[in-house]
């Protein structure tokens, strides 16, 4: 049995203005088209939905009956279409995001907070892995994207720096080095380092090894089979230092202190599928791109006013040379 809805929406309005005449006015077609179409849904169900008199017409028992469901049925007709067209939209569906970076503070952590706040009907699930874990997801289509450090192409990928967080020496309150307000690597040349087994323990642990080979010399590092909480009591105890990104330098350890190595960033990147046309991821790389081209231009605006206020050296004072800046990542 084929009934057009069109010819549903000419039952359910002549029944709501008990009139064929009233009906054809609202809808705006000719009285005898709603007279002809509901006649013919009346041969297809087999039994007269109206009665008809001088005055207009009447639902029958079967009317009744058919009219509840018809509304029921382009009800959900119209909520499965208004459903569609805000998923399009990216206003409902979910995202599967891997993190690599801390959520507790920073860039990605403001972006998060802001998505949810423009979409609070799209879900967000949250994974944990190694980059290698996430890229092989993101390309299985098992997330939508993934926040990973490194510059290296990824084939099948697209990929976009979005923001840039510095890295933190974790040390004892007792230690030494804890009076520093900053450190150079050379000021770690002889010291221990204590890393996760688990990531990103990994990534710190090369990251170290080829810092400290630069200067020549070898490096003390030792793997923990930890997580990252009783990792930073580990270095309480003075076990070791530890390194960190700055996101995570939010969450505050009794018995260690962070101190900011000079020079060296991390350079975060979104990682996605160019296959993948999940409307919800769209919005979120649209509003990540947007948020970070403020924070860029915040920056510079800092530097520029930096610059304006900074004071005059005295006649014959050369400045000092800065300290070389260089962008590394966690990456091996």
């Amino acid at each position: 049995m084929v009934i057009e809805l069109r010819h549903l929406q000419y039952v359910i309005a002549a029944a709501e203005h008990h009139s064929f005449r009233r009906a054809a006015s609202v809808i705006g077609v000719q009285q005898s088209a709603i007279s002809r179409r509901i006649r013919d849904v009346e041969d297809r169900v087999g039994t007269s939905l109206f009665t008809r008199h001088s005055a207009g017409v009447e639902l029958t028992v079967a009317g009744r009956n058919f009219v509840y469901h018809a509304r029921c049925a382009m009800a959900e007709i119209d909520r499965a279409a208004k459903l569609a067209g805000s998923s399009g939209r990216g206003e409902h569906g979910s995202v599967k995001l891997g993190v690599f970076s801390s959520l507790a503070s920073g860039f990605i952590a403001n972006l998060l907070r802001a998505y949810e706040a423009k979409n609070a009907r799209v879900h967000i699930e949250y994974v944990e892995g190694a980059p290698r874990e996430h890229i092989a997801a993101v390309r299985r289509y098992q997330l939508d994207v993934a926040f990973l450090t490194g510059r290296s192409e990824i084939s099948d990928c697209d990929t976009e720096h979005f923001w840039t967080e510095k890295v933190f020496v974790v040390i004892p309150c007792d230690h030494p080095l804890a009076a520093q307000g900053r450190l150079s690597w050379e000021q770690l040349r002889d010291q221990h380092f204590i890393v996760s087994e688990t990531y990103p323990g990994p990534e710190i642990h090369d990251y170290l090894i080829k810092h400290l080979a630069e200067l020549g010399q070898h490096a003390s590092v030792e793997c923990c089979a930890v997580g990252r909480d009783n990792l930073m009591q580990i270095v309480s105890f003075g076990r070791g230092l530890s390194l960190t990104s700055e996101a995570t330098t939010a969450t505050r350890f009794p018995g260690v202190v962070y101190r900011e190595l000079i020079g060296e960033e991390l350079p975060f990147y979104a990682v996605w599928s160019p296959e993948n046309d999940n409307p919800a991821l769209r919005r979120l790389l649209s509003l990540a791109r947007i948020m970070a081209s403020r924070t860029t231009a915040r920056g510079q605006s800092n530097i520029v006013r930096a610059k304006l206020v900074a004071p005059s050296l005295p006649k014959g004072c050369q400045p000092c040379s800065a300290v070389p800046s260089r962008n590394r990542d966690l990456s091996p």
